[in-house]
Formats: C-alpha cells, structure tokens, sequence
C-alpha cells in the first residue's frame, strides 16, 4: 500500500504576492545588516535613511511638473518606490503582513497582473490624493514613505470582494466597510496616545478608495460581473 503523502497545513503563496513583498523583507534584511556594521562600514547606519531619501515621495514634485506642464520621469519613480522602502521595522512587517494576508485572498479573484497593478495604482492614487489634499492644509506636511497606501488599495480589494458577495445575497452592504473602519479606528486611537499620526492618513484612505475602484475593472469578469449582480437585485 502506498503511503500517502503528507499535506501542508498552509496554503502556498502566490509567487505575484512574493514579489511584492520581497523587495521590502530584502530591503530590511540590508539595513539590519547596515547596522550591526556588517556592510557599509560606518556608514551602514544611514542605509535606512539614504534608502528613504532615495525613494520618498515629494508632493512637491507633482506640483512643479503641473506647473511647468511637463513630466518629470527622473522622479517620477518615486510615486512607486515609497511603498517599498519603510521607516521602521514594525512598519515594514506590518506592510509585509498584510500584503500576503490580505493578498493571498485577493490573488484568487484577481489575475496576478491584475495584483500589481492593484497594488501600485494604490499607491500612486494614493500620492496624488495626498498632493492634491496637502496644498488645503496648514503647515508643511511631509514627503510619503512607506507602503500603507498600497496595502490599504489591498483593504479596499477586498471590501469590494465582500461587498459583491454582499449584494449577490441580497444581505446589508455596508458590513463590508468593518474592517477599514476598523483599522481607521485603531490608527486614530494610535495617533492620539502616541503622537505624530501626520498626514499620511489622507494617502491611505486615497490607496483604500483606488483599490475598492480598480477593483471594477481589475477583478476577474470586471465591469460585467458587477453589472450582472446589480441587475439581479
């Protein structure tokens, strides 16, 4: 008789959801390195901080490439390579966290492509809501970095996932929002007992509100779908 073979208790990871998330794991593995000083010699300390200087993003930027009417694709980059680069480590596993948690549930009604695309169009919703918001605001807030807007393109996937199942059974939509409100929540609460919460807010509930609308037309059966389950009500 032959044996059977033993089956893992987790489910393999699509390899699109590893190549978003590599780049942060390799990128924090370099400045954990940088610090005990086993590369960059004395300057291994200011890997992190270089890294983030190369890739923040500038509202700045947006603002003078839409008053001189041109691109400026030296520094466009910058609108993408935010969400990789962290200021911390908690910062950098909680990113890493949620794009495999909350992507691994996505991949299944999303083409890999579909994924990326989902993931950067996010974060660059979510730099240009923030430049727009920023130039109404007091003060001088500060350049982008880190990947909570993508992940929060990633929360509004998956709202719009349960707020399609939602509707196909006819039950209460708006239970589909607990978990931004939820995460909302615990980000105000957080803000206030610790400080400096800023305006990096407006960025991630923008990468929430892009991913919840490319979802229409990234998901797999796109704008017909949803057209077939409106019709159905």
């Amino acid at each position: 008789m032959r044996q059977a073979m033993p089956v893992s208790p987790l489910n393999p990871l699509p390899a699109v959801l590893w190549a978003l998330a590599l780049p942060v794991i390799a990128g924090e593995i370099v400045f954990m390195l940088g610090r005990t000083g086993l590369i960059g010699g004395a300057q291994g300390i200011g890997l992190r901080l270089g890294a983030m200087q190369t890739t923040a993003f500038a509202p700045e930027m947006v603002q003078r490439m839409w008053q001189v009417g041109a691109v400026d694709w030296d520094q466009a980059y910058r609108m993408v390579t935010y969400s990789f680069v962290n200021t911390s480590f908690t910062h950098a596993l909680f990113v890493v966290v949620f794009t495999l948690a909350l992507g691994n549930m996505i991949a299944r009604e999303f083409r890999p492509w579909a994924v990326v695309a989902l993931f950067l169009g996010s974060a660059i919703g979510g730099a240009l809501v923030y430049t727009a918001a920023i130039s109404m605001l007091p003060g001088l807030p500060g350049p982008l970095i880190g990947g909570y807007p993508a992940v929060y393109g990633l929360v509004g996937a998956f709202t719009f996932l349960l707020w399609s199942r939602l509707g196909a059974v006819h039950a209460n939509r708006m239970r589909a929002f607990a978990l931004i409100g939820m995460l909302l929540g615990f980000q105000l609460v957080f803000g206030i007992a610790f400080g400096g919460a800023g305006y990096g807010w407006i960025a991630e509930i923008a990468g929430f509100g892009t991913g919840f609308l490319l979802s229409f037309v990234l998901v797999t059966g796109g704008v017909q779908r949803v057209l077939h389950q409106i019709r159905a009500r």
